[in-house]
């Protein structure tokens, strides 16, 4: 037994006794929790990088990854975070000059516009607010006053981590086509592929992009791009491709299986990524869509328990348009600061920090990939306990609203 001295004892009361000492938990809008099936199947020795094993796992996510995209087109991956996913799909289909509209609801589609301009390319936004999604109306209006077609693809997210809305893709894509317009319609689904619903030839998405550290549970490292025939076609003529990111070696037939990734494969995480796509299968996609509604209702229960006039709130007001993935909160008169030092330090709890212009007003919670009951309604406890050790104001038990629309699951599976 190690006996501690008064000082030492006196100091860590100074700093804080913590209580974070079980398995640590984050609660942010990605990297989300990675389940152990995930890790041990990344947890391989060095393989045969040539052929073999390694190749027949690359051709079944390459055969399956479109279908959870709903999706007959093609798909690329690459080693990266999603930001390189935005710069392989702006590489592959644009050329110098031309123009993109970014539909701005938050944070990120205005820094994939940022992309673009890097690679030369004209961008214009319609500018969107913080707490709405995107008028596909205003889409309409803008398209139909280019006549001479000059914009040549759209940029949208389906949700933003930022602002936590979820945009109706298909509505957009309606407002595309009552314009005549010919643009390529490129979505970034990187905060909601595998959580809630995305069809993308059935809501004519020309390009979407994704990433692995979010809804598809693998550790950051793997950028995704899936392509219609039309983005396809837009590749031949595009004049911005560079060597890594283009993806015509990548697509030629019967090439070497290690120039699906220009280069060495990343080993460990193919693997990882098969076993990700071996559980969204085993539970059904359907499913999996179902399963983040529930929770993220639960989370927003519990806000909207919690919310007083000088407190904590939803950003995202009207529920049509929250996310199911995350949740941004706004703090009114709360130590932003303070509760996600409380819950990291003291209770093993990583919660979202703001981003853009919610800085210091604002935490998010990460509700997406691999969770349950247990972790959600964990978290959202010790989120309570947290704001109630702050003295924050508190209208009621958010864990009990919560608890309820778990209950009403429960007791009638698939109703709500």
């Amino acid at each position: 037994m190690t006996v501690r001295s008064a000082s030492a004892t006196q100091s860590a009361i100074l700093q804080g006794m913590t209580l974070q000492f079980g398995r640590p938990m984050v609660a942010i809008p990605g990297p989300s929790v990675v389940p152990d099936r995930v890790l041990n199947a990344m947890h391989q020795p060095m393989s045969n990088i040539y052929g073999g094993a390694l190749a027949d796992v690359t051709d079944s996510l390459l055969t399956d990854l479109p279908r959870l995209a709903r999706t007959e087109g093609e798909v690329f991956i690459a080693i990266s975070n999603g930001h390189g996913a935005w710069e392989m799909a702006i590489s592959n289909t644009l050329k110098r000059g031309d123009k993109v509209l970014v539909l701005e609801s938050g944070h990120f589609a205005v820094d994939w516009g940022r992309i673009a301009a890097a690679f030369g390319v004209e961008v214009e936004t319609i500018a969107g607010s913080l707490t709405d999604p995107v008028s596909p109306a205003a889409v309409a209006t803008r398209l139909e006053q280019d006549p001479g077609h000059t914009i040549g693809a759209i940029l949208c997210v389906q949700v933003d981590t930022g602002t936590s809305v979820r945009n109706d893709i298909e509505a957009i894509r309606n407002a595309i086509d009552s314009a005549n317009h010919p643009a390529l319609f490129m979505v970034d689904c990187i905060a909601s592929l595998g959580c809630i619903p995305f069809h993308m030839d059935d809501w004519g998405v020309d390009v979407m992009v994704s990433a692995t550290q979010k809804g598809l549970m693998v550790p950051p490292g793997l950028g995704l791009v899936w392509m219609n025939d039309r983005a396809m076609a837009a590749y031949a003529s595009g004049d911005l491709k560079t060597g890594y990111w283009d993806i015509g070696p990548r697509a030629e037939e019967n090439a070497p299986h290690y120039y699906r990734y220009a280069g060495t494969p990343p080993v460990g995480h193919i693997h990882g990524l098969r076993e990700a796509l071996d559980m969204i299968d085993e539970e059904g996609l359907e499913n999996t869509w179902h399963r983040h509604e529930v929770l993220a209702r639960s989370v927003h229960a519990a806000v909207d328990a919690w919310s007083t006039p000088d407190g904590l709130s939803l950003n995202m007001t009207d529920p049509v348009a929250r996310a199911a993935t995350v949740t941004t909160i706004l703090t009114g008169s709360v130590d932003t600061d303070a509760v996600q030092q409380m819950c990291e330090a003291r209770s093993g709890l990583t919660i979202g920090v703001p981003v853009g212009a919610f800085e210091g007003r604002a935490f998010r919670i990460g509700h997406m990939g691999h969770l349950n009951p247990p972790m959600i309604l964990g978290t959202l406890g010790t989120i309570e306990a947290t704001l109630a050790a702050l003295g924050a104001p508190l209208g009621d038990s958010g864990v009990a609203a919560a608890a309820q629309v778990v209950a009403a699951e429960l007791a009638n599976p698939g109703a709500s």
